[in-house]
């Protein structure tokens, strides 16, 4: 695990796989909640990506994993994240990479990707769908943030249980998160356009088929200028474990 200082000061995480080729790395950023390790690692992602022949870059998300985790929701949303992406790819030296998002991750991917075309030689937008378009972020119509914050925030077991984001809860404490940091996250996130048109690199939309947090992936991939949807077997949790994921990424990248 390594940290660099970002562009307000806060430390962010990230873990470097593989050995340098003549591809461009490949860099992974996670969803909510999770960090690289359980979002990318566990599931085999990482090592079917080591495996052939690419070297894999993943930043642990502010507010999540080995990050700093500050509490104030202006040190928060997706494009803050962004620019935490450009600041890595500053610090290991890096020019042109491929870049993979999952949820959280691919609207923060969508933003450095519309905004730093050059930087971008193959781009996998995993677990979205319409909500990127027709509302700049997450899909909040499946799951309203106030819901998600006040679950994460609640003392009371009986709230959880009774809430509709109880599973975001669960996740958070199993992987021991800071949920005050989660929850300041939750109020900053996306939820204005993003320049989808102006992605330059190749894309594809790749989603769970029972994923309601990716529904209509066709909705985003028509508003890219050249992308492609592709839908494997699983939900939001378990899209990443499906057999077909971890090939159709790593198929798509070397294209």
């Amino acid at each position: 695990m390594e940290r660099f200082t970002s562009f307000d000061g806060t430390g962010i995480a990230y873990q470097v796989w593989g050995e340098p080729s003549e591809a461009p790395p490949v860099v992974l950023h996670h969803g909510f909640v999770v960090d690289a390790t359980t979002n990318f690692a566990v599931p085999g992602v990482v090592g079917a990506l080591v495996a052939a022949g690419r070297r894999v870059v993943a930043p642990d998300a502010r507010g999540h994993g080995a990050s700093d985790k500050p509490h104030d929701p202006a040190r928060y949303g997706e494009p803050a994240m962004a620019r935490d992406l450009g600041c890595l790819l500053d610090t290991l030296g890096l020019g042109t990479v491929d870049l993979v998002g999952y949820s959280m991750g691919a609207v923060v991917s969508a933003i450095f990707a519309a905004g730093n075309g050059p930087r971008v030689r193959r781009l996998v937008l995993s677990g979205v769908g319409a909500g990127v378009v027709e509302l700049g972020g997450l899909d909040t119509r499946v799951m309203p943030p106030a819901e998600v914050a006040a679950v994460l925030l609640t003392s009371s077991p009986a709230a959880v249980e009774a809430s509709p984001a109880a599973a975001f809860r669960m996740l958070a404490d199993a992987v021991g998160a800071d949920r005050a940091a989660l929850a300041a996250q939750v109020h900053a996130a996306h939820r204005t356009p993003i320049a989808l048109d102006r992605i330059t690199a190749p894309t594809l939309v790749l989603v769970g088929q029972d994923d309601v947090l990716a529904a209509r992936p066709e909705v985003l991939a028509a508003a890219i200028p050249d992308a492609r949807w592709k839908a494997v077997s699983g939900d939001h949790m378990t899209a990443l474990r499906s057999p077909a994921y971890a090939p159709a990424l790593v198929d798509f990248i070397a294209s």
